[in-house]
């Protein structure tokens, strides 16, 4: 009598599935995932501004990184706004400390003469959604707390509570959308008081659904963000037995908030030419536009998902942080010079 294996033989252990070098997902279950990211980037700090990080859960453990220039200018009012930025990853990989969203959050710091929030949330599949959602609503509420504190955050002393903005890109601009529906009521706003976000910067936001759209039928395979790393993603972080049309993937999905109720704020739809999430980014707008509600969309001809962290000082890049500028002048900022 054969056997084609050996009697307590433990049992083969192999990657199920694997992002980008950082997460690997095992067969039994278990699961290996590195602090560090898989690519190589100087970080481009030049000593302008001062940054570090604060707890703002500690059932969860999140932090978040603070940062603020060290020198005022001329030009600067006497508070500053604050802006929030949440990371991308896909809901499955990314951190504060990563020195792609590190670097990008130094340049939103020193050309909007702002400070910059940028927290932490749960990961998937450890923690699938919607956990890191529920944490973005905490790191908001947070900031209402340091707002009634009588001792702030050292970095949040000369920041302007009422005039507080709110971006993310990629699985951050899901979480910016999901931000603006929460508080975009009157019962939202006063849960805020005093702290006011007076806009929502969406960049490439990471939405979802089950019927393919143009920009991801037709993505190619060597893309940054192509359709087998994207479906990937939303296979780790959905809840167990959801699909791609829940809303929290969907905004316009079965069960969701009817946003046609939504007082939205402001809203900043940024989208690349060559993104896999370009068309459900704009459609989007389009709906809540043909809403009323106030959404600008601005389009980056030829440029790939994530192109303003990974090549922060190109010409799109400066475009970019010009339109973010006018668009906070726009909506109560002091005039940027």
């Amino acid at each position: 009598m054969s056997s084609s294996s050996a009697p307590n033989q433990p049992p083969e252990i192999f990657v199920v599935e694997e992002c980008r070098g950082v997460l690997r997902v095992f067969n039994d279950g278990s699961i290996l995932r590195s602090t560090e990211p898989s690519f190589i980037m100087p970080v481009e700090d030049d000593g302008s501004i001062e940054f570090a990080d604060a707890v703002f859960d500690a059932n969860h453990n999140l932090l978040l990184r603070l940062y603020r220039p060290r020198h005022r200018l001329p030009t600067d009012p006497p508070k500053l706004p604050i802006f929030f930025y949440f990371h991308g990853g896909g809901f499955c990989i990314g951190s504060r400390t990563w020195p792609n969203f590190h670097n990008y959050c130094l340049r939103l710091a020193a050309d909007l003469r702002a400070i910059i929030v940028s927290p932490d949330y749960r990961l998937a599949p450890e923690d699938r959604l919607p956990a890191a959602i529920n944490d973005s609503f905490s790191s908001i509420l947070w900031l209402r707390s340091q707002a009634l504190s009588s001792h702030p955050n050292p970095l949040l002393q000369d920041g302007d509570f009422s005039l507080v903005f709110v971006s993310g890109d990629s699985a951050g601009g899901n979480i910016a959308h999901h931000l603006a529906v929460r508080f975009g009521s009157d019962l939202g706003r006063a849960e805020l008081e005093p702290v006011s976000i007076r806009g929502y910067v969406l960049l490439m936001p990471f939405f979802g659904g089950t019927q393919r759209t143009r920009s991801e039928a037709t993505c190619p395979p060597d893309a940054f963000l192509n359709l087998e790393v994207n479906d990937r993603f939303w296979r780790l972080a959905m809840p167990v037995g959801s699909t791609t049309d829940d809303p929290i993937s969907n905004p316009f999905g079965p069960g969701g908030p009817e946003l046609r109720e939504v007082q939205f704020e402001p809203m900043l739809v940024v989208v690349g030419g060559e993104d896999l999430l370009r068309d459900r980014a704009v459609e989007y707008a389009e709906r809540l536009k043909e809403w009323g509600k106030p959404v600008e969309v601005i389009n980056f001809d030829g440029q790939p998902h994530g192109f303003f962290t990974f090549q922060p000082r190109s010409e799109p890049a400066d475009r970019l942080m010009q339109s973010i500028r006018r668009f906070m002048v726009q909506n109560g900022c002091h005039k940027l010079v």
